[in-house]
């Protein structure tokens, strides 16, 4: 057996686990019966994944196809470029297309990272990075190892209306140093469900352009909110109109079930043509040391059904089944919880929007839900989508059992 010469990595640090796939896995170990809301992915009224019709559908024409596995461009797929920004403005007129730098990505989590490193090399990174308090868990981990030294929070969420905590965000992002860069959930926000009203959009918008605040959006759920793609993209749509230039980070993970395709899309809204052509070379030259170019299995599905008009149309019916699925589960837990009378307002529950909830439990509360075998995040956070009409009022039922006997705190994922 060969001696090593040195030993480099022994004293590495423990790695951290992750939080949330660590608590999933110990979720699917768990003996049934169980809940399993810790994983954002969708599932059927049995409680099963759910691959779309469409999808299965668009696997066939690809099949037929016969196409081959020669390396995209490093952009990724133009054709599925070009339909994921259309399909993020569904509805805009005289859309300023060559105005909009953007390249395929590995999904959203991808698009986000391509945005830290835009960002980073042009205006540096000591740039101050502003997420919402609470935001989903990986923006502020994507945005430290991209080099930035300032990421910080503004106010989101009112623990008290678990709603949105618009005066603390507007005076936060008003104190932002200018350029400053700011992540916005575009819908269905991540985890708390809260989105700001169209008003409360412009507010934003107000602040953003005085303060001369650079924006990235994160898109990962157009449509799979409210099922109306127009609806979902409000955000974005009044940023476009009101001349701001901004990053959307875009994901199809959620909205098309693509989720280990790994499928997203980075556009960039440019003032000029010219600087549209300037972002996308740099783009270019930030993915190719990074990952070459992307791989074209999911972007080929997207496009076929973005781009053709009767799977465009059976995709936006499935879709809209699963958002209204997913609003039918928060009013028959909303309804149980007020059923049984569980101390409290609930209305929250059917306010929010989107696959999570935050559902207002402390941190005991929600350790005590994870030893009924009913597993949410300690912040309280579910995944509204995992229900069922029987687990949702169960769930009630679990929820109104921690609530009424407040547990102790103890140690747990």
């Amino acid at each position: 057996m060969a001696t090593f010469l040195s030993d480099r990595w022994s004293n590495l640090p423990p790695p951290t686990p992750d939080v949330v796939f660590t608590l999933n896995s110990k979720a699917k170990a768990a003996a049934d019966p169980k809940i399993n809301l810790v994983i954002g992915a969708y599932r059927d009224d049995d409680g099963k994944p759910m691959p779309l019709k469409v999808i299965r559908k668009a696997e066939r024409i690809l099949l037929e196809k016969n196409l081959n596995y020669e390396y995209l461009p490093i952009e990724g797929d133009p054709e599925f470029c070009d339909a994921s920004v259309k399909m993020l403005y569904s509805g805009v007129k005289d859309l300023p297309r060559q105005r909009i730098a953007a390249v395929q990505s590995l999904s959203g989590t991808g698009a986000c990272r391509l945005a830290a490193e835009f960002v980073a090399r042009t205006t540096g990174v000591n740039t101050e990075v502003y997420l919402p308090d609470p935001t989903w868990a990986n923006h502020k981990a994507i945005f430290q190892f991209s080099g930035f030294h300032h990421v910080k929070n503004y106010r989101y969420f009112d623990s008290n209306t678990k709603g949105v905590d618009i005066k603390g965000m507007l005076e936060d992002l008003a104190r932002a140093p200018e350029n400053s860069l700011v992540v916005l959930h575009l819908c269905a926000h991540n985890p708390t469900g809260a989105d700001p009203t169209p008003e409360e959009w412009n507010l934003i918008a107000d602040v953003c352009q005085k303060r001369k605040l650079q924006i990235l959006f994160d898109s990962a759920y157009q449509g799979y909110a409210s099922g109306d793609l127009q609806k979902d993209s409000i955000a974005a749509r009044i940023f476009l109109a009101r001349g701001f230039e901004y990053l959307v980070a875009q994901s199809f993970a959620k909205n098309m079930g693509l989720y280990n395709d790994r499928i997203g899309c980075l556009s960039v809204t440019c003032a000029t043509t010219v600087a549209s052509e300037k972002v996308f070379g740099l783009l270019q030259n930030i993915i190719r040391p990074m990952y070459s170019n992307p791989p074209a299995h999911g972007a080929r599905l997207v496009k076929f059904v973005l781009m053709d008009e009767t799977l465009r149309a059976e995709w936006e019916v499935e879709l809209k089944g699963m958002a209204d699925r997913i609003i039918r589960m928060r009013k028959i837990l909303r309804d149980e919880l007020v059923q049984l009378q569980t101390p409290g307002n609930w209305d929250h529950i059917t306010r929010q929007i989107g696959m999570f909830s935050y559902l207002g439990l402390s941190k005991a509360q929600s350790q005590a839900l994870q030893d009924r075998r009913m597993f949410v995040m300690l912040t309280g956070r579910a995944s509204i989508a995992g229900l069922t009409a029987n687990t949702a009022k169960l769930l009630a039922k679990g929820i109104d059992e921690v609530v009424r006997n407040p547990p102790k705190q103890k140690s747990n994922l």
